[in-house]
Formats: structure tokens, C-alpha cells, sequence
């Protein structure tokens, strides 16, 4: 009797232990599932997370999120069998159950991809790049990447966590949508949520949806992701008999959806929208290919109407007739879509009505858009043409360095050294390019390796998810979306739900020991994975915490409340924790001595070799010490890195100008006359070039002419080099 007792008992405190373990991975699964979709959304708010001053606190954010989530894990898992060890075995034994948590599962791999891109650039700033700061950048754009991928990888390998990817999914995209289209109707205001301008050749409408990411390309892009998705989740609900209010949840975004993408007018994203929706037709069974046309056809033809009303307001109309015309699309949507798919489950002769009011309604929706839009697409010529003309400019510099890239950010600090034309630019407009340019082939190789690993999975685990990455990857040939670190969650967030596992048995099934460390003994594993993850997130934290109390230290520095003393205290301390920023060593030049000035500039253009900015400041401060002949030689420089900027020239002249005088004064005639001569040459050169650019038919989107004042100064500097010498010559300023 007293052994069935304690069996039964052993069975009760067996049973306990298990409820609790289940209650506590359910509980870790939450608190996982609820940091992966709140990074999510703060990339969706932080406007994309374009500029780097964005992607600081969000590495932040991520590393101390993925500490939390590691403690937890511990304290979830503190077994009474474990209580009574010593305290190495004790953290030996967590740290070997947190390893098996992360690095028990094949796709754990896949996060492997980012990794080696934040790596990658990490080489290109010990090697020293073209750009310093740039590289680092993108080497903590791309950890803070990893980061998430690590994250999303961890919820993919959880019981439920599909459940918490289509929760962010929705939240992510209904968010862009709602925000969008409510500003559009001049309900929600939107700081920058819509684009306003008076040329055609970018908006026929004269006003554009960027919604919250301040770019309606990359915006529409993003909605069609959101779109094509909720498009394959409504022809899998109209496919089967459900309820009313079961249909209507599934069809809810959509018209706003299509109407967003419309409003974005984004001809790029329109056309990566159409490839990807024709892919997907093409992967579904023959029989369910008509209940995506089916899905698409109202939604698509209210959309398509919302647009020409909103369109004709220029996207700003009053509230109430905005949220009016809105509400009428959307019911007629959602009453128009349940009347189809009653008619659709009604018989073979109805189906052929609804088929033919489908196709009536998807030709509807096409001549209203293409209506809307005709006189951009006529006068749309200039501006693709000009792309394709940086797009040559990109390869030339590209081949410089094809292999090993020139580092982060090449396009933006280079493109005004080798532009053929005086566009505006400070994007290539084609991720695959901006990629070349920075990590060159090799990391074109990574994210190939990436993409076709991501692809690979969703084909075999989720096709339903593979017109989204469609979008994502066409869309990133034609524009600079992949510069938005926030799209690249989105990818990532889409190849993590592809490999999220909906049942027991298929969370068992993937279960697999990693390969890739057994090598390394006698070594255990876990040690040397702990050690790997320690010095990543570590190093990864400490940098940033560099650069973000940089940046508070400049803003302070430049705010209109500092003074002189306090300024130059700011401006130190700012270099000091970043020295690679050209703009904080420029500042902080300003407030010191000569030597001390140019000893700090010299330094940051080793950091820096190619900003023009630099050079200028260095020739200023030459010219200032009558040192023409060092003056011409940064002026030269850094006209030659910027030779289309008509306020450069200008300076660069006025300083050659005042340098010449200065020398003059000191007695040294001959090196005054030999520094006005230099002047006068760069001159004629800035003349000539501005005379090809007026005479040329390709644009000229930087206004780049010969100004009154270069004129000026380059007769002042003729006089001081060949004529007698007027002392009476004007020195006003530019």
C-alpha cells in the first residue's frame, strides 16, 4: 500500500512538473512573441529607420531584449535537482539549456546570413574604408538585423509561434495601411505622410501617400507585401463556406490595402505588386486561381475609385466628406466581395456571373487607375532615363572595387566625384547595385545565399508567403527600399514565419544538433557559443552607446541655447566618443586655433578621404593663413569630389581671392600673384563646365551654373594675377 501510494504520488509531482514546464514555455513563447512584434513596430514608427540616428536605440532596444528574454529563460528553467549544485554547475547547466534552446534547431542557421553582412562591413572599417562612419553604420544596421533574426528565429523554433507572426504582420501592416489612408482622407494628421509636388514627372495627382515611412515608393512597395499576403489568406476563406463575419474579417484589409498602394503612385511598386500577383496566380491550383481574381475584384475597383476621388482633392480633402468617401469604398468592398462569393457557391451558371462581374469590375479598376496616372506615365521619360544614367555611373565604380566593395555608404559620399551629370542622387536606386558598391561581390553572394535559403523554405512550408518577397526583391532592383532597415524586418519577419511550426510533430521534426561547432573540442559548445554571443552583443552595445551619446552631445552642441565655452566642451566630447563624423570634426575645428584645427581635420580625412567637405574646410583655413599654394591644393581636391556644386566653386574662389591678398600684404608678390593664377585656372574650368552643362540636354537637378559672384571673384583674382594691383578690389563675401 505505501508503494502505490508513493507511486501515485511520483505520477501527481511528475504531472505538476510537467504543467509547469508547459506553462513556463508557454510563458517564455509570449514574452518572446511580444518583443519580436514591438521591435517590429517601432521600426514601422521610427519612419522605416533610414537615417542611423534611428537604428542606434533600436540596437539598444534588441540587445537588452534578448539579455531579458536569456535571464528568463534561466529563471524559468531553475529545476529543484539544480538548487542543491555548486554554483558553476549551476550556471553550467542553464547555460548548456539556454545553447539547446537556441542552437538545437536546423533554421537557427538562417541568421547566420545577417550576421556575416554585419561581419563583412566590420572587415571594411578595420581596413579602412572610404567612408569610416558609413561602415560602421551599416555594420550596426546589419547586427541590430541578426539581432531580429535571432529573435525570430527563437519564436519560429516555440510551439504557437505562428500565431505571434501573423499577429505582427497584421499589426505591421494594418498600422502602414490605416495611418496612410486615414491621412490621405484628411482625417489623421500625418507629419510628411504625403508628398507634395507641382511636377509631373513625379506625381500626376500633386500629391503622393509615404504614409509613415516619408517615401511613397518604399511605401508602396511595403503595402503590396501586405496586400498580396491578406490577398491569398481572402481567396482561402471565400474557397470555403464560412460565415459572414468570419469572410468579412478575412476581406477587411484589403480594400484599404489597395487603395494605399494606389495613392503611393509608385509606378515601381505597382509594377513589382502586378509581377508578384501574376506569380501568384500562377502558383495556385487550377482550381483556386479564379478565387484570387475573385478576392480582388471589388476591393481592387472601390479602391480604385477611392483613389480618383482623393486624387482629384489632392489628397486633402475635408474630414468629413474624406472619412465619408472612405467608409462608403470600404462597405461597398466588403458587400460587394460576400455578394460574389454567395454567387460563387450558388452553381455552375452563377459562377459564370460572378466571374464576368469580376472581370468587369478588375477592367473598372484599371482604367480609373491608368486614367489617373496617364499624364505621369507620359512625362515619367526624364526621370528613367536619368536613373539609368546613375545606374552606369554605379558600374564604373563599381568595377574599382568589384570584389571586396569600397564599404558603407560608397554611393552617398562618392557619387558627386563621379557623377557624368548634375543630378540629385544621394541614392543609386537599386539595392543590388548600393550592395555591389559596399560589400561587392562577395556580399552580393551573402544575401543570394540569403535569399535563395528564405525562398527554399517558403516554397516547400508556405508558397502563400513567396509573392511577398516577390515584391520585396523586385522592388529592391528598382528603388533604394533595402536602405530602410525596417523592409528588411519585414523579410525577415516573412522567412521566420515560413519556418514557425504550427504542430508538435512538426516541432519535433526540425529539432536537429548543429554540426558546425563539434570541430572545435575539447571545447564544449555551449562555452564557446556563449562567449560568441557575449562579445557580439557586448561589443555591438558598446559602439553604439558610442555613437548615440555622440550624437547628444552635437545636438546639444548645436542648439541655439549653448554658448561659446559650453559648445566647445560639447563638441570635444562628441568627437572624443565618435571622431569619424566629418560634421563633429568640422564643428569642432571651428572653435579651436589654426594648428589645433587642422591637426583634427587632417585626422578626420583619414577617416573620411573622400568628403569634400573636409577639404573645403581645410583650404579655408590655409587661405585664412596666407598659405595659397596648400589652399589651391585642398580647394582642387575637393572641387574634383564635387565639381557640380556651383557654392563650392564660389568659395573656393573667394578664398583663392582672399589667400592671394594676404600674401600680397605680407610682401611675397610673386607667391600672391602665383596663388591668383591658381584661382584664375579654376575658373575657367568651373566656366567651361558650366557653359557644357548649358549647352548639354541632360538635367541639370543640382542648378548648376556660373553664378554673379564667381564671375566677380574670378575678374578680382585675373587683376591680382596679370594686372596691376588694386587695392580697392571688392572682398565681399558669398
Amino acid at each position: 500500500m505505501w508503494g502505490l501510494e508513493k507511486g501515485e504520488e511520483r505520477m501527481k509531482g511528475g504531472k505538476l512538473d510537467e504543467k509547469t514546464k508547459w506553462s513556463s514555455e508557454s510563458a517564455l513563447t509570449a514574452i518572446l512573441g511580444l518583443i519580436a512584434v514591438t521591435l517590429l513596430l517601432a521600426g514601422c514608427l521610427c519612419r522605416g529607420l533610414f537615417y542611423a540616428t534611428g537604428v542606434y536605440p533600436m540596437v539598444l532596444v534588441a540587445s537588452g531584449s534578448v539579455l531579458i528574454w536569456f535571464v528568463l529563460f534561466i529563471m524559468c528553467f531553475n529545476e529543484p535537482k539544480t538548487r542543491g549544485q555548486s554554483g558553476i554547475a549551476q550556471w553550467s547547466n542553464y547555460l548548456k539549456r539556454l545553447y539547446e534552446a537556441i542552437m538545437q534547431h536546423a533554421h537557427t542557421r538562417w541568421m547566420l546570413w545577417p550576421l556575416a553582412m554585419a561581419v563583412w562591413f566590420g572587415l571594411h572599417v578595420w581596413i579602412g574604408p572610404v567612408n569610416v562612419q558609413g561602415s560602421l553604420d551599416e555594420m550596426l544596421r546589419w547586427s541590430l538585423l541578426a539581432i531580429f533574426a535571432l529573435l525570430t528565429v527563437m519564436l519560429a523554433s516555440r510551439m504557437n509561434g505562428t500565431r505571434w507572426f501573423a499577429c505582427g504582420w497584421q499589426w505591421a501592416g494594418g498600422l502602414l495601411v490605416l495611418s496612410g489612408v486615414l491621412a490621405a482622407c484628411g482625417v489623421l494628421p500625418l507629419p510628411y505622410g504625403v508628398m507634395r509636388t507641382a511636377d509631373p514627372e513625379i506625381s500626376s495627382a500633386g500629391a503622393r501617400l509615404g504614409g509613415l515611412l516619408q517615401y511613397p515608393n518604399a511605401y508602396g512597395a511595403i503595402i503590396g507585401m501586405y496586400a498580396l499576403e491578406r490577398l491569398a489568406a481572402a481567396a482561402r476563406a471565400i474557397a470555403r463556406p464560412l460565415s459572414a463575419g468570419r469572410l468579412i474579417a478575412a476581406l477587411l484589409p484589403l480594400m484599404p490595402a489597395q487603395a494605399a498602394l494606389l495613392l503611393s503612385e509608385s509606378r515601381g511598386a505597382w509594377l513589382a505588386t502586378g509581377c508578384a500577383a501574376v506569380a501568384a496566380f500562377a502558383l495556385q491550383r487550377r482550381g483556386a486561381r479564379l478565387l484570387l481574381l475573385l478576392a480582388t475584384a471589388a476591393p481592387l475597383a472601390c479602391a480604385a475609385w477611392l483613389y480618383s476621388q482623393l486624387a482629384a482633392a489632392q489628397l486633402a480633402p475635408a474630414p468629413v466628406p474624406g472619412l465619408l468617401a472612405l467608409a462608403g469604398a470600404w462597405a461597398a468592398a466588403l458587400l460587394g466581395t460576400l455578394l460574389l462569393c454567395r454567387l460563387w457557391h450558388s452553381g455552375a451558371r452563377v459562377r459564370a456571373a460572378a466571374l464576368t462581374a469580376t472581370v468587369l469590375a478588375g477592367i473598372t479598376a484599371a482604367t480609373v487607375a491608368v486614367a489617373s496616372t496617364a499624364d505621369r506615365m507620359a512625362a515619367g521619360v526624364g526621370t528613367g532615363l536619368s536613373r539609368l544614367q546613375m545606374w552606369r555611373d554605379a558600374l564604373k565604380l563599381w568595377t574599382e572595387a568589384a570584389w571586396l566593395g569600397h564599404g558603407g555608404e560608397t554611393w552617398r559620399g562618392m557619387f558627386r566625384a563621379i557623377q557624368s551629370s548634375p543630378y540629385v542622387g544621394g541614392e543609386v536606386h537599386n539595392g543590388f547595385l548600393d550592395l555591389a558598391l559596399d560589400t561587392g561581390v562577395i556580399g552580393l553572394m551573402l544575401i543570394a545565399g540569403w535569399f535563395l535559403s528564405t525562398l527554399r523554405t517558403m516554397w516547400r512550408r508556405a508558397p502563400h508567403l513567396l509573392p511577398s518577397v516577390i515584391v520585396f526583391v523586385l522592388h529592391g532592383a528598382m528603388d533604394f527600399d533595402w536602405s530602410f532597415t525596417f523592409l528588411w524586418m519585414m523579410f525577415i519577419w516573412l522567412g521566420g514565419w515560413a519556418r514557425s511550426s504550427a504542430t508538435l510533430q512538426e516541432f519535433a521534426a526540425v529539432k536537429k544538433r548543429p554540426r558546425f561547432l563539434r570541430p572545435l573540442s575539447p571545447w564544449p559548445q555551449w562555452i564557446l557559443t556563449g562567449l560568441f554571443v557575449m562579445f557580439w552583443l557586448g561589443g555591438t552595445v558598446w559602439l553604439t552607446g558610442q555613437q548615440v551619446a555622440a550624437e547628444q552631445q552635437y545636438r546639444l552642441a548645436m542648439s541655439k541655447d549653448s554658448g561659446d565655452t559650453e559648445r566647445k566642451a560639447l563638441l570635444t566630447a562628441a568627437y572624443k566618443f565618435n571622431p569619424y563624423r566629418p560634421d563633429i570634426a568640422i564643428s569642432l575645428s571651428r572653435t579651436l586655433q589654426v594648428e589645433k584645427a587642422e591637426s583634427i581635420l587632417v585626422q578626420s580625412l583619414s577617416f573620411s578621404p573622400v568628403s569634400p567637405q573636409l577639404y573645403g574646410e581645410l583650404g579655408r583655413l590655409a587661405a585664412q593663413s596666407g598659405r595659397g599654394e596648400l589652399a589651391g591644393n585642398y580647394f582642387e581636391h575637393g572641387l574634383a569630389l564635387n565639381r557640380f556644386d556651383a557654392s563650392s566653386q564660389s568659395q573656393a574662389l573667394y578664398w583663392m581671392e582672399q589667400a592671394s591678398r594676404r600674401e600680397l600684404a605680407a610682401g611675397y608678390a610673386e607667391r600672391g600673384r602665383q596663388t591668383a593664377a591658381a584661382g584664375v585656372r579654376m575658373y575657367e574650368r568651373y566656366r567651361q563646365l558650366a557653359e557644357e552643362v548649358a549647352a548639354g540636354e541632360e538635367r541639370n537637378d543640382r542648378r548648376f551654373e556660373l553664378r554673379e559672384e564667381a564671375s566677380r571673384y574670378g575678374g578680382n583674382l585675373r587683376l591680382l594675377a596679370f594686372g596691376p594691383l588694386a587695392s580697392e578690389v571688392t572682398r565681399k563675401s558669398p
